[in-house]
């Protein structure tokens, strides 16, 4: 049953970086087991590197929380005070400058461990500083692919859960054979499908899923 629309936002949770609310798949395992085994990174390094929308930013914060690192944004030229913790830099490819990347890079190799996140590996990341091309040439890489069908189900599911809301059956099969293949196009369609269903007093139903992809996308089911 429905709930009360006053109670929506009330009952909705907040995003978690925890690594137990991560969704698993082929497509990022091998990325997450390489985040886990952490302090056997060779140098203390390694980059995080897939598309737009394939679920870094939640695995780089994860590994954050559990590594007990510092997160260092871009901008940031005072890098004082970081020590010998562990360092998350997200969007390594538009870096802070060259120097600072190149400074996190060797406080890695003295016995930090830095984790770097991009969309490509880092050997086509720009620069002007030989010495800094060579590391980054040398950098190992964990790759996050493109969403699967798998994954895509598991975090549907999993923002339905936090909106507390069960679809019916059929609703999550749907929505993966339709939905752009991102994590956040997943998040945007549960909040599209829970706001009308919400205003409309209605059920979580494939013929709702339906309607709001063609009618709020602009774009005609073929497939029923």
């Amino acid at each position: 049953m429905r709930r009360a629309s006053q109670q929506r936002l009330e009952l909705s949770r907040a995003f978690s970086p925890a690594r137990e609310d991560y969704v698993v798949s082929t497509s990022n395992a091998d990325a997450v087991a390489t985040l886990d085994d952490w302090r056997s990174w060779p140098g203390g390094l390694m980059a995080l590197i897939g598309p737009e929308g394939a679920g870094k930013t939640h695995l780089a914060l994860a590994w954050a929380e559990r590594a007990g690192a510092a997160i260092v944004r871009r901008g940031d030229c005072d890098l004082r005070g970081l020590g010998d913790r562990p360092i998350l830099l997200e969007d390594a490819d538009q870096t802070p400058g060259d120097e600072t990347l190149f400074h996190l890079i060797n406080m890695a190799g003295a016995g930090s461990s830095l984790l770097l996140t991009g969309r490509l590996a880092p050997r086509s990341w720009a620069t002007d500083l030989p010495d800094l091309r060579s590391r980054l040439n040398a950098l190992p890489i964990a790759q996050i692919g493109s969403p699967d069908d798998a994954l895509l189900e598991g975090v549907l599911r999993k923002f339905f859960r936090e909106r507390n809301i069960k679809p019916a059956d059929d609703v999550l099969p749907y929505l993966v054979r339709r939905i752009e293949r991102s994590i956040p196009a997943a998040k945007d369609v549960v909040c599209r499908i829970d706001e009308r269903a919400d205003a409309e007093r209605r059920d979580i139903t494939r013929a709702l899923a339906r309607e709001i992809l063609e009618h709020e996308d602009g774009t005609l089911d073929l497939f029923g």
